[in-house]
C-alpha cells in the first residue's frame, strides 16, 4: 500500500503544481451566552440580518447556536482572516453577550427551555425549523446545542485529469472525481481517530448537561463530569456518534450506492419516531417519521458534498455533476484559540485529505464499518490512555505506532505542498502534530483536563473564563477596516430583503410546500 502511495504522490510532485490552490471554507458554531454564562434567551441579533439568508452569520439548532460561514478560499491565512473578521464583526453586534468557546454547551437549561432557531413566516424558514423541532424530539434538544468547526475542502480542479492519466482511469471526469473523493472519505472514515486525538478538546463537561450517557463518565468534581484520557465526548455515543444513527448504514462504495442508501432511510418508517406523531392538534413536531427527516440529518465525520441549486435537495445535487468537495465534520472547538481553529490544523488537515486520496482505499464492508466505528468511538473516551489500543484488520495496535505511520505520510504531502507553494509551513504543521503523538500531555484535551485540576475549578468555570478574554480579544483588536465592516453591514441589511422577499413569493400552503419538497 505505501508503494502505491509513494509512487502516486511522485507522480503529482513531478507534473507540477497541481496540488496548489485547494479551496478551504470553515462552519464554526458557536452558542451565544450571557455574561454569567447561561444560555442566551434573546432573539437573533438583528444587527447580524437575517439567519435564514446571510451567507456569512446563520444559526444552526437554536436561536441561541451561531453558526459562522465563510466562502471557500485558496490559502489558509485567507481562511483563518475571514472567521476572525466574522467573529469581531459579530461581537460588534452582541452587546453584553459573549461567544461560548468550547463545543460541550454552557450551564444548559432542560429540554423544553432551548429556543429553537426561528427563521421567518415564509415556508422554507418554517421547515427549517420544524425540522430542529424533530430533532429535539428524536435526540433531545440539549445534545443539539454542541457545537463544533466543520473544514470543507475541495482539491484543485487542474490536479483530477492529470490525476486520471497517472492512475490509467478512462471513467469520465465527474465519475473519477466522485470515485476519488469517496476513496477519501473511506480512508478518513479508517484514520479519522487520529484526528480526535490530535484536535479532540471536549474531555469533559458541565454537570447540567444530562444528555446522552453521562452515567458512564466520571465525576471530576461537584460541577463536571469527564473521561480522563478522553479527548473528544461530542464524537462519542454522548454526542453525534449515538445509538439512533448508529442503525443507519450508508455505503461509501459508490455514489450510487450512496445517494441509494441516504434516500433510502429519508423514505424508511421508524415506528419510535411514529410514536412522536407527525401533525398533532395542528401543530408539526417533525418534518416526518422517516429514519431521517432529510439528508442532514445523517451524521457522519465526513459527507461528500455539491453545491446544491435553489430547492435541490442534497442528493439531487450529487447525482446531477457527482461530488464537489468534502465537509469534515469532526473538529471540536479549540477552546484555546479565539476563532476556535488555527492555520496549522487546517493546514494539517488540508495534508491529511490529500493523503487520504492518493492513499490505497479499499472498500468497507461490514465488518470494517463495525471496527472503523469501534475505533472512533474509543478514542473519542480513551484516546489518550497509554494501554489503549486501536484495531487495524481485528489486532491492536496502538495510536503512536499507527499515527506515526500516517504521519509519514501525511509529511510527505506536506513537503510537495511546501516545494509547490514555497516556505514550510505545511511541513511545520505536521511536525506539530508528530510532537502530539509523542507527548498526549500536550493535546487539547489534556491541557484541559490539566487546568481543570491545577485551578480546581469546574468545567463551566473554565470554558467562562476562556469566554471572557476571548470577548476581550476581540474587543482588543483593531477595528476591521471600514470595507470589511460595510461588506458584513451590507450583507445584513440584503439578507433581511432577501427574507422579505421570499416570504412575499410564497404562492402555496406549508403543508403543499411539504409534500412538494419530498415528491
Amino acid at each position: 500500500m505505501k508503494q502505491g502511495f509513494d509512487k502516486r504522490l511522485k507522480a503529482v510532485a513531478d507534473a507540477g503544481d497541481l496540488l496548489v490552490g485547494g479551496l478551504k471554507g470553515i462552519e464554526k458554531e458557536s452558542l451565544r451566552v450571557m455574561p454569567n454564562g447561561e444560555l442566551s434567551m434573546r432573539n437573533h441579533p438583528i444587527g447580524l440580518g437575517s439567519a435564514l439568508t446571510n451567507h456569512y452569520i446563520t444559526t444552526d439548532f437554536s436561536e441561541a447556536l451561531l453558526e459562522f460561514v465563510t466562502p471557500a478560499f485558496g490559502t489558509t491565512w485567507e481562511a483563518l482572516q475571514c472567521i476572525c473578521n466574522i467573529h469581531q464583526y459579530t461581537y460588534s453586534k452582541l452587546g453584553d453577550e459573549m461567544l461560548w468557546p468550547a463545543s460541550m454547551p454552557c450551564r444548559i437549561p432542560a429540554d423544553d427551555d432551548i429556543p429553537l432557531a426561528r427563521y421567518g413566516r415564509s415556508n422554507v424558514g418554517r421547515m427549517k425549523t420544524i425540522y430542529r423541532r424533530g430533532l429535539g424530539y428524536r435526540y433531545g434538544r440539549q445534545m443539539q446545542t454542541i457545537a463544533g468547526v466543520h473544514f470543507n475542502y475541495s482539491i484543485p480542479e487542474s490536479f483530477w485529469a492529470a490525476y486520471r492519466d497517472i492512475v490509467g482511469e478512462t471513467a469520465n471526469a465527474d465519475e473519477f472525481r466522485s470515485e476519488q473523493y469517496l476513496g477519501l472519505i473511506r480512508n478518513f472514515k479508517r484514520f479519522g481517530w487520529l484526528v480526535l486525538y490530535l484536535f479532540g478538546a471536549s474531555p469533559a463537561l458541565c454537570k447540567s448537561f444530562a444528555g446522552g450517557n453521562v452515567a458512564s463518565l466520571q465525576s471530576l468534581n461537584k460541577d463536571t463530569y469527564y473521561e480522563p484520557f478522553g479527548t473528544s465526548l461530542r464524537m462519542s455515543d454522548l454526542g453525534y456518534s449515538n445509538k439512533n444513527q448508529s442503525r443507519i448504514n450508508i455505503s461509501l462504495n459508490s455514489l450510487e450506492e450512496y445517494v441509494r442508501d441516504l434516500s433510502k432511510a429519508i423514505a424508511t418508517p421508524e415506528p419510535d419516531y411514529e410514536k412522536i406523531g407527525v401533525k398533532v392538534d395542528g401543530r408539526y413536531r417533525q418534518l416526518n417519521a422517516n429514519l431521517l427527516q432529510i439528508e442532514n440529518e445523517y451524521y457522519s465525520s465526513v459527507r461528500p458534498k455539491r453545491v446544491a441549486m435553489s430547492g435541490e435537495r442534497p442528493t439531487a445535487a450529487l447525482r446531477r455533476g457527482g461530488i464537489e468537495y468534502v465537509e469534515v465534520r469532526s473538529l471540536d472547538i479549540n477552546v484555546f484559540d479565539p476563532c476556535g481553529i488555527n492555520q496549522n490544523t487546517m493546514r494539517f488537515m488540508e495534508a491529511m485529505l490529500i493523503y487520504c486520496v492518493l492513499a490505497d482505499s479499499p472498500k468497507l464492508d461490514a465488518r470494517d464499518l463495525e471496527e472503523l466505528a469501534r475505533n472512533q468511538l474509543a478514542t473519542a473516551k480513551h484516546g489518550r490512555d497509554p494501554d489503549f489500543r486501536l484495531l487495524r484488520d481485528g489486532e491492536p495496535v496502538s495510536i503512536p505506532d499507527w499515527g506515526s505511520e500516517l504521519i509519514e505520510g501525511i509529511a510527505a504531502v506536506a513537503s510537495v505542498l511546501d516545494r509547490q507553494d514555497g516556505g514550510d509551513s505545511y511541513a511545520a504543521a505536521v511536525g506539530q502534530m508528530q510532537a502530539l503523538l509523542d507527548e498526549p500531555d500536550a493535546t487539547p484535551s489534556a491541557r484541559i483536563i490539566s487546568e481543570l485540576r491545577e485551578a480546581d475549578c469546574g468545567f463551566f468555570a473554565f470554558a467562562l473564563s476562556m469566554a471572557k478574554s476571548h470577548k476581550e480579544y476581540f474587543d482588543a483588536i483593531a477595528e476591521p477596516n471600514d470595507a470589511i465592516e460595510a461588506e458584513y453591514h451590507q450583507e445584513a441589511i440584503d439578507s433581511l430583503k432577501r427574507q422579505a422577499e421570499i416570504e412575499a413569493q410564497d404562492s402555496v400552503s406549508l403543508d403543499e410546500y411539504l409534500a412538494n419538497y419530498f415528491r
